[in-house]
């Protein structure tokens, strides 16, 4: 099959079952948080998953890597609102081959419980915009902006329609920075989301952390688990084991 790749895009290998993705390098490209999110969502056999603010298709094709290493069917959809993305994602979805398996959907985070109707997912991540909208400078480059600041959707909206199209006891995780988690909390609890995992990422082990990640459960109990902190460096330029075991690069 042929797929077209832009003047401005790359062709990058993720390392997992041999699946690529398009990246628009002027535009934004998946780091860390979206690989940590990846392995940080649990998948049962067939969990349909839905990923709000999908961007480059990133999180579904990995979580589509880890569920068939692990012999796990599951479906995936990523929902994006910016065309230029969502075009991008479904092309690397082609790419590999994915179609049965991924689908790419063009659509507002906000109206996502009316796009696919409520309770229609086990599973939900989201890899939201972590600035309010009004913090701080904005990247001049529209497509940055919208993925960095909350400029066309809010935490609150991420929780509320996460919760909407839950099935009841359904999982959601998402990954934010840690300076907003009593919003987070707040957020998913006023939707019945009740926090039941934290972890929190380290850039090193003296470093405070920069990144957390969290799973709430549609209707849940109130008890939660903070689990062993994520150190991504050994030293400068030097991968922890664990990082290595993330990515899939550890040796045996």
């Amino acid at each position: 099959m042929t797929i077209n790749v832009l003047e401005e895009e790359r062709v990058d290998d993720l390392g997992r079952m041999g699946y690529r993705i398009i990246q628009n390098k002027k535009k934004f490209c998946f780091g860390m948080d979206a690989v940590l999110l990846s392995w940080f969502a649990k998948t049962e056999e067939n969990d349909r998953v839905l990923d709000m603010g999908t961007g480059t298709g990133i999180i579904p094709l990995l979580m589509k890597a880890r569920a068939e290493e692990s012999g796990i069917h599951c479906s995936f959809t990523g929902l994006e609102i910016q065309e230029d993305m969502a075009e991008m994602a479904e092309r690397s979805v082609r790419l590999n081959g994915l179609t049965e398996e991924i689908t790419i959907v063009h659509g507002d985070i906000k109206e996502a419980s009316q796009i696919f109707g409520k309770t229609s997912f086990s599973v939900v991540t989201s890899n939201p915009p972590y600035m309010p909208g009004n913090h701080g400078l904005k990247n001049s480059d529209e497509s940055k902006a919208i993925s960095r600041h909350e400029v066309l959707c809010s935490l609150e909206d991420v929780a509320e329609q996460a919760a909407a199209v839950l099935q009841p006891g359904g999982h959601f995780y998402m990954v934010h920075r840690p300076f907003r988690l009593i919003e987070i909390v707040a957020a998913l609890r006023k939707c019945r989301l009740e926090p039941k995992r934290i972890q929190f990422v380290h850039p090193f082990l003296d470093k405070e952390a920069n990144m957390v990640l969290v799973e709430a459960v549609r209707g849940g109990g109130v008890m939660v688990k903070v689990e062993k902190p994520i150190i991504v460096y050994e030293h400068q330029g030097v991968y922890t084991r664990k990082i290595l075991e993330i990515y899939g690069k550890a040796e045996k």
